[in-house]
C-alpha cells in the first residue's frame, strides 16, 4: 500500500509541477527554461508567508499572484519579441532563469530553508500511515487537470486558443487576438509554474536551485506527452511509477534519471511523443 501511495503521490507532483510549462508550450510551442526560476520564485513566495508567521494555506494565492504578475512582464517584455524565433526565446528563458536566481540569492542568500506543511501528521489506509500532505497533492493534480481541461474544452478562451494552436493566421483571420490568446497563456503558465513550487515546498528544501531538477522532469515529460492535460497526467502516472520503482529496487540515483531516460526512448520510438498523428 506504502508503495501504490508512494507511486500515486509522485505522478500528483509530476503533474502539478508541468503543468504550467504544458500550458504555455501547448500554445506557444515555446519551452520556457525560465519555469525552473519560477517553480523556485513559487517556493520563496510560500517561504515569506511562513516567516511572517501567516497562515501557510496563504502562500499558494500569493505564490500563484507572484507568477501570474512576472509571467506578464515576461511575456510582454521577452517572449513576444521572439514569437517567430522559438530558439532564441528559448535562449532568452534560459538567461532569464539564471537572472531570476542570482535576485532571489541576492534577497535571501544560498542558505538552504525549509517551510512548515500546511497539513501535519499522518493518515492510516488499510493499516498503513502516510503522509497527510503527499496524499492531499493527489486530488489537488486530479482537480487542476479537471480544470485545465474544462478551461480548454468548455470555455470561450479554450476555443480561441485551440485555433491558436491549430493555425494562428486562419484564428487571426477569423478575428481572434492571438497576441493576447498567448499573453493569457504565458501569464497563467507562468501562475501555474510557481503554484507549484508552493505546493511541493513543503515535502522540500527551499534554495535558490530548487527548480532546476524540477525543470528537466517537467521538460522530459512534456515532449512526450503531446498538448493533451489528460495525455500529460497519464505519462506522469507511467513515468511516475517506474521512477519510484526504480529507486526503490535499483538505487535513487538511477531513479533520478529514469525520467530523462524513458522519453528518450520513447521519443527514439515516437519522434512526436503521444501527440495525435
Amino acid at each position: 500500500m506504502s508503495l501504490l501511495l508512494d507511486i500515486l503521490s509522485t505522478a500528483a507532483m509530476l503533474y502539478i509541477v508541468t503543468a504550467g510549462l504544458m500550458m504555455i508550450f501547448g500554445v506557444m510551442k515555446i519551452v520556457n527554461f525560465a519555469h525552473g526560476a519560477i517553480i523556485t520564485l513559487g517556493s520563496y513566495a510560500s517561504f515569506v508567508i511562513s516567516r511572517l508567521g501567516l497562515d501557510p494555506w496563504l502562500g499558494l494565492p500569493f505564490a500563484l499572484a507572484v507568477g501570474v504578475a512576472v509571467g506578464m512582464l515576461v511575456e510582454r517584455l521577452i517572449v513576444r519579441p521572439l514569437y517567430k524565433r522559438p530558439l532564441d526565446a528559448i535562449l532568452a528563458t534560459w538567461g532569464l532563469g539564471i537572472v531570476i536566481g542570482q535576485l532571489i540569492t541576492l534577497a535571501f542568500g544560498r542558505e538552504v530553508q525549509f517551510v512548515d506543511s500546511p497539513v501535519q501528521g499522518a493518515v492510516s489506509l488499510l493499516g498503513t500511515d502516510y503522509s497527510a500532505y503527499r496524499l492531499l497533492l493527489v486530488p489537488i493534480a486530479l482537480l487542476l487537470c479537471a480544470a485545465m481541461t474544462a478551461l480548454l474544452n468548455g470555455t470561450r478562451f479554450g476555443v480561441k486558443t485551440r485555433a491558436v494552436i491549430m493555425n494562428e493566421d486562419l484564428a487571426k483571420g477569423l478575428g481572434i487576438h492571438s497576441e493576447r490568446i498567448r499573453f493569457a497563456t504565458f501569464s497563467l503558465g507562468a501562475g501555474l509554474g510557481a503554484l507549484a513550487g508552493a505546493l511541493v515546498t513543503p515535502l522540500s528544501s527551499v534554495d535558490p536551485n530548487m527548480g532546476l531538477p524540477w525543470l528537466v522532469s517537467a521538460f522530459m515529460l512534456v515532449m512526450v506527452s503531446g498538448h493533451s492535460m489528460a495525455s500529460l497526467l497519464l505519462t506522469c502516472a507511467v513515468f511516475g511509477a517506474c521512477q519510484v520503482l526504480v529507486s526503490l529496487y535499483v538505487s535513487p540515483v538511477a531513479g533520478g534519471v529514469t525520467i530523462a531516460v524513458l522519453a528518450a526512448l520513447t521519443l527514439r520510438i515516437r519522434p512526436r511523443g503521444f501527440a495525435h498523428d
